[in-house]
């Protein structure tokens, strides 16, 4: 392992890391050596990661948290900076689709709130939580899970797209922000992922999906948590604001 990828000593937060790309970040993370918080509202889900990672060597603790819920998030982050002093990581999965199926014009209002409640609010308030500690100690690396469809916009996925369109830009704007303190801020935009998020996502909605991904297939989660646990490492270190492509083909801007 190159000793810029070397993640000992490091203590990262993986917040949605109970499963899915979370869970396999966190795999990807602890297995270069950091301690890895997982948060989770699934406290459950989040302690079977966090037994996984202990078995196959790596050091893991998990902690409930409701992401819509800036107190929550607030308590969860100062008992982790209580614990271990410092955050040099934080990585971001949390995510619904929201409704799909159905064109914009057809949703809500209620529709889009909710789905920016999770998908964007708690992205806002994630970060928001882990920078003055970042700050004071001159380093840290957050990444922001967003979406292809936040660079393209899927049909029929108008919450989902927009509020992914809204953290990309929410990151490049605040990684310009903090670029001179040591901090970067990044996000990946993945195309469809086997992970169980799309498991009510309409067959076709997904058809059209994978249609439009050259390699003609989905990602997986650990081709995921390998690019984040390189992204997120001190090799990467003149990148800020940027969208990592992980849709293969799909979009490479």
């Amino acid at each position: 392992m190159s000793l810029l990828t070397d993640l000992t000593g490091q203590v990262a937060v993986i917040a949605g890391g109970g499963n899915g790309i979370g869970a396999a970040t966190a795999e990807a993370i602890a297995k270069r050596g950091a301690h890895v918080v997982i948060l989770d509202l699934n406290l459950k889900a989040a302690e079977l990661t966090s037994k996984l990672i202990s078995k196959n060597g790596g050091s893991a603790q998990a902690l409930t948290v409701d992401a819509t819920n800036e107190d929550s998030i607030k308590a969860a982050i100062l008992q982790i900076l209580g614990q271990h002093k410092k955050i040099d990581i934080l990585v971001n999965s949390v995510g619904i689709t929201g409704p799909t199926g159905k064109p914009s014009h057809e949703m809500t209002i209620d529709d889009y709130r909710k789905t920016f409640e999770i998908n964007f609010y708690s992205a806002i308030a994630l970060q928001s939580a882990v920078m003055p500690s970042m700050i004071e100690n001159g380093y840290g690396r957050v990444m922001q899970v967003a979406s292809i469809s936040g660079k393209e916009g899927n049909p029929n996925m108008g919450p989902y797209s927009t509020s992914k369109g809204a953290l990309i830009a929410h990151v490049k704007s605040s990684a310009k922000e903090v670029s001179s303190k040591g901090v970067t801020i990044n996000a990946i935009a993945p195309a469809v992922v086997a992970t169980a998020i799309n498991d009510g996502t309409p067959p076709e909605v997904l058809a059209y999906m994978i249609s439009k991904i050259p390699m003609g297939r989905v990602g997986q989660p650990s081709e995921v948590g390998e690019l984040i646990a390189w992204a997120v490492s001190p090799a990467c270190s003149f990148t800020t604001g940027f969208v990592f492509d992980l849709s293969g083909g799909r979009a490479t801007y």
